[in-house]
């Protein structure tokens, strides 16, 4: 019998032994049982055995029935009528006092009154007998409640912190050329004389996949079990940075520590406090810049290891090189790229395939992306590929295998010139840091003004699928959800309009991202049309900072710095800038100078992003704002607003507000927030994961213009002003994932144009609102899944004469099958969601 199964049929009896011990009165009329028994044993010493048989199996049911109805209250579970059983308890306790009044001289009762205590023991013992079926039932809702938890801590912390590398990487299917290598890192990791090796490797040769590949590796797994830690590193990491991340996988709510040998100190204890099982620790992509923390994980902590990956060697670690895959395995795996599976191969000359396989140097990068954008080319393309391929020179300086591979690359993205929109959305995955998880939500906030693809995402994330097919990119969606047809069905799609992709994410590997900015970077500075400006160490590039100011030109900047930035007086003009990336990760920033000296800005896309561990303080925002009069969408991750920041200054232009991570308290204040008057032509907010809002602000309700609120994943957000049905022409509402949320307001009847409402995971919404009935012209859709199944419905749904798909689970699907028989466009989908963890692994979300 299934789990499932088994909580259906236990379902009842768990819930009614729970509903007597948490209401007080069937928990007196149980007491009262039991100390009835008490006193009977006392005063008819006849019934004794009966009774104590009695006392046993009360005293066996009520422990577990409570912890039961704690954990069922945890899961939002309904409770069900148990009269039946509270019939017995009331019958049952009439008799234990009926016998503890038997006296001598009426002792020709006692028979009878043995019968019916009999009769009460055998009732009870039947009980009794599903005890261990109801510690079961409690079992499975211990897991599940440490589930939730689980589920709510990792998805909570990983995007509030923006965690580089927590979990494993997803492991990889069918791997091509890594058995021995594997075996070969895996004899010299175990060596008791190896407590940390360098796995070396020339960029592009698989070092992160060997790593995976031994992260998931069963006997790996059966010596470390959960105590493996994968981090990708880069140049930008700090010692702080790294022990931070481990501090946060242990539950820690962001750590600060006082220097490098705090942290050090630190991560002494915390390996420590892990007991006596062994260690594992991956460090992903170390570079020169980085590898001093190497010399920092020197601890006598038995058990304790290290696996490196690095592009270089360090001749005073110990290291093993992984070399370039042979020619079986590179034929073997270009052709996994090249050709569709399952289907005949075109008729491509082998000396042609061959050609183009040996000018691939072995490299795993370099043979799938080729491949790729070789997949269903003709004849023509393949000969031309190959001849450019060996005609190929050095790209970039470095040793000879780095350049012929950036030659490989290169020569491979020709194939993105027929689609010109989707080059450029290619190369403006190097806007954002290395190892960075890319929200695809950020990337359509700038494709829409750059390129006029479509607002709602649908032609931007089909670029995002192409450069993945490609493999020039990898799409990350951190919620999915399996369909399964119940009641009326029609096919589903990953995302949902209400959804804006928030579950949409993007990886590059690094050399991809060095191949862009080199090739952004072979026009001279004030012509280029994209410029990208990383700054390390405080290390501002001369041209920034000259006396003679710099006039740049360039359409898209983005500047990227670490946690030893501080603000600079940066000397140049940017006339033509539409969209500006700011990457940072100090406590405090000051935003670039020039930004705010001048009226002329034209920027449209202005996106701000700490990937630090808190939000962060940005001392000159009002200043910056006050400069951009053309501001279309501005998104801040991991900010802490300003009181002053939509209030000061009138934005004809904006449209689109996104904060996400950020701290609100101040910006959102009743004295604080009248923001109506300044945001004449919003038309979409999305906040998500504020762990701080409790309340909407009822300016926001006076945004007449307001098309899409989106709230999600603020767990502390109470309730919804009865002002919100002011918001007249809101076309969609999404709270999910609010769990603190207690009920909908009337209001919400006011809502004339609303088409989209999404409640989904607010587990503490136990009814839609009786006014629902008052959308019935235009609302369209209702996603409602992992709701109550205590969740109420009301009549009035029936007036939703439009109403055509609600997105439900099993738990709720039931409720709505009375209502399909009557609305005939109405189609009910159960969505089962599937959590993908793994995108924690590579980087912030």
């Amino acid at each position: 019998m299934s789990k499932h199964q088994i909580m259906l049929e236990l379902s009842s009896i768990v819930q009614a032994m729970a509903q007597v011990v948490q209401d007080a009165f069937i928990g007196a009329v149980m007491g009262e049982l039991l100390k009835a028994v008490l006193e009977a044993q006392r005063k008819a010493a006849a019934f004794k055995p009966t009774l104590q048989e009695i006392e046993s199996t009360l005293e066996t049911i009520i422990p577990i029935a409570a912890e039961i109805q704690e954990l069922s209250e945890v899961l939002h579970q309904d409770k069900r009528e148990i009269e039946p059983l509270m019939q017995v308890i009331r019958e049952g306790k009439d008799l234990v006092l009926k016998c503890s009044r038997i006296r001598w001289y009426t002792c020709w009762k006692k028979p009878s009154y043995k019968d019916k205590l009999d009769a009460l023991e055998g009732s009870l013992k039947s009980y009794l007998d599903l005890v261990l079926q109801l510690q079961m039932a409690r079992d499975i809702k211990k897991n599940l409640v440490e589930v939730k938890k689980v589920q709510v801590m990792v998805l909570d912390r990983g995007r509030r912190a923006g965690l580089e590398g927590y979990f494993l990487p997803a492991a990889i299917p069918n791997p091509v050329g890594f058995q021995v290598p594997l075996w070969e890192l895996k004899m010299e990791f175990f060596k008791d004389d190896t407590s940390l090796l360098v796995l070396s490797a020339p960029p592009g040769c698989g070092k992160t996949t060997l790593a995976t590949l031994f992260c998931h590796d069963k006997d790996v797994q059966e010596r470390f079990k959960d105590n493996i830690f994968f981090i990708r590193v880069s140049k930008k990491q700090t010692m702080e940075s790294v022990v931070q991340r481990m501090y946060m996988l242990k539950g820690h709510r962001d750590p600060v520590f006082q220097g490098e040998e705090d942290a050090h100190y630190h991560l002494e204890n915390l390996l420590k406090s892990m007991g006596s099982n062994p260690i594992l620790l991956v460090l992903d992509d170390v570079w020169p810049e980085t590898v001093y923390i190497l010399d920092k994980l020197k601890f006598n902590i038995p058990g304790f290891k290290v696996l490196v990956t690095s592009r270089s060697v360090y001749p005073k670690y110990k290291y093993q090189k992984l070399n370039p895959l042979n020619d079986k395995d590179s034929r073997t795996l270009f052709d996994n790229s090249a050709f569709l599976p399952d289907q005949p191969k075109p008729d491509i000359p082998k000396d042609v395939i061959n050609q183009i396989v040996k000018e691939c140097k072995g490299f795993p990068l370099a043979l799938t992306v080729v491949g790729r954008s070789l997949c269903g080319e003709p004849i023509e393309v393949w000969r031309t590929r190959a001849m450019a391929l060996s005609e190929a020179g050095p790209v970039m300086e470095g040793g000879e295998l780095y350049s012929e591979l950036y030659s490989c690359l290169e020569k491979s993205l020709d194939a993105l010139d027929k689609q010109p929109k989707v080059k450029q959305c290619f190369m403006d995955l190097a806007l954002f840091p290395e190892d960075d998880l890319i929200p695809a939500a950020a990337l359509i906030d700038m494709w829409s003004e750059l390129y006029k693809l479509d607002e709602d995402g649908l032609q931007a994330v089909a670029n995002l699928y192409q450069l993945s097919a490609r493999n020039l990119a990898d799409l990350v969606v951190t919620r999915r959800e399996r369909k399964e047809p119940v009641l009326k069905v029609t096919i589903l799609f990953d995302r949902t309009d209400a959804e804006g992709y928030n579950h949409h994410f993007v990886t590059q590997h690094d050399l991809l991202r060095e191949l862009i900015i080199y090739q952004s970077s072979l026009e001279p500075i004030e012509q280029r049309d994209r410029l990208i400006v990383e700054i390390f160490r405080n290390q501002v590039p001369d041209w920034c900072t000259e006396r003679k100011q710099l006039s740049i030109h360039c359409r898209i900047l983005s500047i990227s710095t670490d946690e030893k930035f501080s603000s600079s007086s940066w000397r140049i003009q940017a006339p033509e800038l539409q969209v500006m990336v700011l990457n940072f990760r100090t406590k405090t920033f000051t935003l670039p100078k020039f930004m705010t000296g001048s009226n002329e800005n034209p920027l449209e896309v202005l996106i701000l992003r700490n990937y630090g561990v808190s939000p962060a303080d940005v001392k000159n925002f009002p200043q910056l704002l006050s400069s951009l009069s053309t501001l279309k969408k501005i998104r801040l991750e991991q900010i802490s607003i300003p009181p002053s920041l939509f209030t000061t200054f009138h934005f004809q232009t904006l449209e689109k507000i996104t904060i996400v991570l950020c701290r609100v308290t101040l910006a959102f204040n009743p004295s604080s927030s009248r923001i109506s008057q300044p945001l004449p032509n919003l038309k979409e907010i999305n906040i998500d994961y504020c762990k701080d809002l409790v309340e909407l602000p009822i300016e926001i309700c006076k945004l007449t213009n307001l098309k899409k609120l989106r709230i999600t994943n603020c767990h502390n957000l109470a309730a919804l002003p009865d002002e919100i049905g002011s918001l007249k022409n809101l076309e969609e509402l999404t709270l999910s994932s609010c769990i603190g949320l207690s009920e909908l307001p009337e209001a919400i009847g006011y809502l004339g144009n609303l088409r989209s409402l999404d409640i989904s995971e607010c587990a503490d919404v136990r009814k839609l609102p009786e006014a629902i009935g008052e959308l019935g012209k235009n609302l369209k859709r209702i996603q409602m899944m992992g709701c109550s199944k205590n969740f109420w419905v009301p009549d009035s749904v029936l007036k939703l004469e439009n109403l055509e798909e609600v997105g439900c689970d099993e738990d709720t699907a039931p409720l709505w099958e009375p209502f399909v028989q009557v609305m005939k466009r109405l189609k009910v989908k159960v969505r089962k969601e599937e959590i993908n963890l793994n995108w924690l692994h590579g980087g912030r979300f």
